[in-house]
């Protein structure tokens, strides 16, 4: 499973359940899903760092690589050429 992936997942189920439990302790909605966004990303930032650090890593590692261009791209690309070129054939 791809880092993100993983880390999007539990951090969303940790929101998830603390937003559950106040919402079963009958907490006003509003400041319940304030809460569980607090708890939850200060319990991921403390305790997730190293499925944290691999997702970064996953993403510099894709940034990094060169870009393979589709057909759609090269399509484009050559029609650009073609009207640059017309209009340099216009001008002269």
């Amino acid at each position: 499973m791809k880092p993100w992936l993983k880390y999007s997942i539990v951090r969303l189920g940790l929101f998830a359940v603390v937003l559950g439990v106040l919402l079963v302790l009958r907490l006003d909605p509003l400041w319940a899903t304030v809460i569980a966004a607090v708890v939850g990303f200060c319990v991921s930032y403390l305790f997730f760092a190293p499925l944290r650090h691999r997702v970064a890593l996953d993403l510099a590692d894709r940034r990094s690589r060169p870009a393979t261009p589709d057909d759609d791209s090269l399509a484009e690309d050559e029609a650009i050429a073609d009207d640059e070129t017309d209009t340099d054939r216009a001008r002269s």
